[in-house]
């Protein structure tokens, strides 16, 4: 655990308002970019994250200090992202696996993307090709730089799965890259 993360933990339990506003200045903006990178939406990917915030300050009691805060943030965040899929989809549940690059692709990335940054646009359109489980992976590896074992609890895999599915996608956005010159 980081030392913000361990003074985030600590103020939580000693003053849940005063630890949730140190929570919040350190995720509400990374879990805001990884939630938009799964819904598409800025009016969704806000939702997902205060629904996430909620459901963090109400079950922070749950949280176990053994594990990654950085892991069990983004897990929240990845559920209630999964969720407002499954709710717009008219379903109960979406898993990671179902959440197919159709439903994640709702927004194209040019339209929330600087569209003159022409790599920037054409990674994300590399990123949307991707199966949903090596999306997920490369974004909280490349983007919110979580470790392989953080990775690992959020998509409910291995670290060794978690390394694999992240080799695989930059390889597959590497030959996007590539053949889209």
């Amino acid at each position: 655990m980081t030392p913000n993360d361990q003074k985030i933990v600590e103020a939580m339990r000693k003053n849940p308002q005063q630890g949730f506003k140190l929570l919040m200045a350190a995720y509400m903006q990374p879990m805001y970019w990884h939630t938009r990178r799964l819904v598409g939406s800025h009016d969704d990917a806000e939702d997902a994250t205060q629904e996430a915030l909620v459901r963090i300050y109400k079950s922070f009691d749950q949280y176990d200090a053994k594990r990654s805060l950085t892991a069990w943030v983004f897990t929240i965040a990845t559920r209630e992202a999964l969720r407002l899929l499954a709710r717009r989809a008219g379903r109960a549940t979406v898993s990671l696996d179902e959440a197919t690059a159709q439903v994640l692709a709702l927004a194209a990335p040019d339209q929330w993307l600087d569209s003159s940054d022409t790599i920037a646009v054409k990674l994300q359109q590399a990123i949307h090709t991707l199966p949903a489980k090596q999306q997920v992976t490369f974004n909280l590896r490349y983007y919110d730089e979580l470790s392989y074992a953080e990775i690992a609890e959020v998509t409910g895999s291995t670290a060794a799965a978690a390394k694999a599915n992240y080799h695989v996608a930059k390889e597959k956005i590497t030959q996007y890259m590539n053949q889209h010159d």
